[in-house]
């Protein structure tokens, strides 16, 4: 039996026969797991690198500012549905057949979005390549966990953390570079050549190994349904929900139920199913439990600050898409170095006190932007964004290793989708509540900065004085049109300090799930079988 075949998620038991076999094939097993997290982080790149560009792609296509959020919302709902199809879907096509062809798809319908011409080719050409791209990423978590002795696993996670990390941090850097400098199209075509050596790396590292089509009538259907429908509906609200004023809206109503209704169903389904879909029972262990917790708080605090603060350098600083990249290259470069010392420094520490640690230094670098000014810009977040980079590289390979901990090859599929699923769900989260609280919050400064400028005021007076003069003085010849300028540039200056203060709000809105996350991590008991570490 092949190498990469004992990866297959749902095999009962590794035998003597592939133990054999993984020992003579060494190189290949490494081969399978660099391709695999190669087109991971491809597919989490795919996300960030396309919202860097959004409006771009908006103006070429011809779609309006709010119907354009489904360019990125289309890829985001298939991928997170796929997610947790994977595991069972890989048992049905065998591993090979099933991530090669959508590794293939994935390339394929990447080229194919550049030549769009209207937002439903997007639309509906996006959404495929998230449903194949959403594959990549539990196959190469599932191949590592299966696939590596316990005493490997650390350096196999090290690399999947630099596709969950790295590849959001970098995203917006690549993105803003290509469409300043070649134009949006080539965003879509820059997967092409790192697609193109993760192809080839996996057909010849993936053993060829029969489909088991007869899984199909035995599928868990009504659970697959259930969950489709309820992950899409779901996805949908939470991205579309602030746009159209959350449950003042009929359409998000009618979704928000059909969600609570499926989701419901799906978990009813599961516990009750004796071949789920998903083994739900995995989240009644302890580490599973805390460990996909803080799994997912850390994709709330890592997909949104990955999403506020591009928004926090246009609409203040006025900074394009290039000069964006550029300040949130520095929550990506370093973990280029930092994550590869990850797996050595397990071996020396408690594994525990490196996810503490990491996930107090992320809640630090988000506490280090409360006091923002009109003035913070690249430089005042050169030190937060540095800090949040070495918080990231530590928590996210300890938390993977301990929280799958002691899981069995055959439940290897479920708890890669589990965990994978939920750090995607708490992205999507993060960045609706952040869009939300954004809102209200720069409501609510605005209110209290107007009620203290006062016409009445001697102070406001004086400055629309000022500033009206400085007016008249540059060419403004009409006083009252001069007047009614200063009190326009007043009201700006107003909103512009309630923004600042609202992203102030944020950051530490992010810094305290990040805390919360810290909490739930003191939970975790130290992994029975962590070979090699000093946690166990």
């Amino acid at each position: 039996m092949s190498t990469v075949r004992s990866a297959t998620p749902g095999v009962p038991e590794r035998s003597a026969e592939q133990s054999r076999s993984t020992s003579r094939k060494p190189l290949l097993m490494w081969v399978a797991v660099i391709a695999s997290n190669l087109g991971a982080f491809m597919a989490i790149l795919n996300i960030q690198i396309v919202n860097a560009s959004l409006a771009d792609i908006q103006g070429a296509i011809g779609a309006g500012t709010d119907d354009g959020g489904w360019i990125s919302t289309s890829y985001l709902i298939a991928e997170i549905v796929v997610i947790p199809l994977t595991g069972w879907l890989a048992r049905v096509f065998s591993v090979r057949t099933y991530l090669l062809a959508n590794a293939v798809l994935f390339l394929l319908f990447s080229v194919a979005c550049a030549f769009a011409v209207n937002l439903q080719q997007m639309i509906v050409l996006r959404a495929i390549q998230g449903f194949s791209g959403g594959v990549l990423i539990p196959m190469a978590f599932t191949i590592i966990i299966t696939l590596f002795p316990k005493s490997k696993q650390p350096i196999g996670l090290a690399l999947f953390a630099l596709s969950a990390t790295f590849a959001p941090a970098i995203g917006p850097t690549i993105g803003g570079y290509f469409t300043e400098n070649f134009g949006w199209q080539y965003i879509f075509y820059v997967n092409l050549v790192p697609g193109s050596i993760m192809v080839a790396m996996l057909w010849v590292s993936l053993d060829p190994a029969p489909m088991n089509l007869a899984l199909l009538k035995k599928g868990d259907w009504p659970g697959i349904a259930t969950m489709a429908i309820g992950l899409a509906a779901l996805q949908t609200v939470l991205e579309e929900g602030n746009k159209d004023d959350w449950f003042g809206s009929q359409f998000i109503v009618r979704l928000s139920v059909v969600a609570f209704v499926s989701l419901t169903l799906f978990l009813i389904i599961e516990l009750r199913s004796p071949h789920p879909l998903l083994n739900l029972r995995l989240l009644i262990r302890r580490n599973f439990a805390f460990g996909t917790l803080a799994n997912f708080l850390l994709g709330l605090a890592l997909y949104g600050s990955v999403f506020v603060l591009p928004i926090y350098l246009t609409r203040i600083q006025g900074y394009n898409s290039e000069q964006i990249g550029l300040v949130l290259a520095w929550t990506g470069i370093p973990q280029l170095i930092l994550i590869p010392l990850v797996p050595r420094m397990m071996k020396r520490f408690d594994v525990r006190w490196l996810i503490v640690a990491g996930f107090v230094l992320f809640a630090l670098s988000n506490f280090m932007n409360v006091y923002m000014t009109g003035d913070y810009g690249s430089d005042q977040l050169f030190w937060p964004n540095i800090v949040r980079a070495v918080g990231q590289a530590l928590v996210f390979t300890p938390l993977s290793v301990i929280a799958t901990s002691g899981i069995e090859p055959e439940n290897a599929g479920s708890a890669s989708s589990l965990f994978n699923m939920m750090r995607n769900l708490g992205g999507a989260v993060g960045i609706a509540l952040i869009q939300t609280f954004l809102t209200k919050r720069e409501q609510y400064h605005s209110n209290i900065l107007t009620n203290a400028v006062s016409l009445f005021e001697d102070a406001t007076r004086d400055r629309i004085a000022a500033i009206s003069s400085y007016l008249a003085a540059h060419g403004v010849s009409d006083k009252a049109l001069a007047q009614h300028k200063a009190v326009v540039a007043v009201a700006l200056r107003i909103r512009k300090q309630a923004n600042i203060l609202a992203f102030s709000d944020t950051f530490f809105l992010l810094g305290v799930a990040l805390v919360a996350a810290l909490v739930a991590s003191l939970f975790l008991t130290k992994p029975g079988q962590l070979s090699g570490s000093a946690g166990h």
